[in-house]
């Protein structure tokens, strides 16, 4: 007998992925500030001297999840369980992406926020393809020219959000394309591939990319940060060289 899964159904999925994500992120984040603080029962895992980071652990759940999922097809419970084990692999990874994309213990420091962002473009992308509707699928009624041009224009403005730094825009631009058109039209970011390419040294859109990424770094968002990222070690210094030179 075959089971089809439904729209109603996709949706309660997504709705329980979700809640397995931040939840999976929220505890994640709360377990490694008491072990930096040396509060609580909690350690690092630790195999010899080989320090176990907890995307190892995320990526084994997500390959066994996603394999349980394409071979077994599951349904029903067991469906949702497979579903939840795979956001909670999601969550475990993502909340190292600054190490896999470093290839280097950056968790706390600035590059580990990378981390964070990488966690809120994930579940904002989650939370609207749940609010809102398939992207690519076309209205009933609409011509397939008109639903082609309006899924290019889509990704193009999707794209130069991207490129000027507005990532969750850019990215969530594509379930709702009102956010790519805002993330287009925004001032990019000044170390953004769109501010390195169109504004020059010195000039007065740079200037002004520069001052609205100052006043973002010590507003009420940025301590926001600080809580959920944690604050940044300060950089270490570099070795000093023997007082006789050599």
């Amino acid at each position: 007998m075959n089971v089809h899964i439904t729209a109603d159904d996709a949706r309660i999925t997504l709705l329980w992925m979700l809640v397995a994500f931040i939840a999976t992120f929220a505890i994640t984040r709360l377990v490694v500030h008491l072990i930096r603080s040396g509060r609580g029962p909690f350690g690092n895992v630790e195999v010899g001297s080989v320090h176990v980071h907890h995307l190892v652990p995320g990526i084994f759940l997500m390959m066994i999840s996603a394999t349980i999922g394409f071979t077994l097809d599951p349904h029903g419970a067991g469906h949702i369980v497979t579903a939840c084990a795979f956001a909670v692999g999601a969550a475990l990874t993502l909340d190292e992406f600054a190490l896999w994309l470093h290839l280097d213990d950056v968790y706390w420091t600035q590059e580990g926020r990378q981390s964070v962002d990488a966690v809120v473009y994930a579940a904002g992308l989650g939370l609207f393809l749940f609010v809102g509707s398939n992207p690519f699928s076309p209205d009933k009624g609409e011509s397939r020219g008109g639903w082609a041009v309006s899924i290019v224009i889509t990704l193009v403005f999707a794209l130069v959000a991207v490129f000027k730094g507005r990532y969750f825009l850019g990215v969530a631009g594509i379930v709702v394309p009102f956010l790519a058109l805002v993330g287009a039209l925004r001032l990019a970011r000044p170390h953004s591939p769109w501010a390195r390419r169109f504004y020059k040294p010195g000039s007065a859109k740079l200037a002004k990319a520069e001052a609205r990424a100052a006043r973002r770094a010590g507003d009420r968002a940025q301590r926001w940060i600080n809580a959920i990222a944690g604050r940044p070690d300060p950089p270490s210094e570099p070795p000093k060289p023997p007082a006789d030179g050599t």
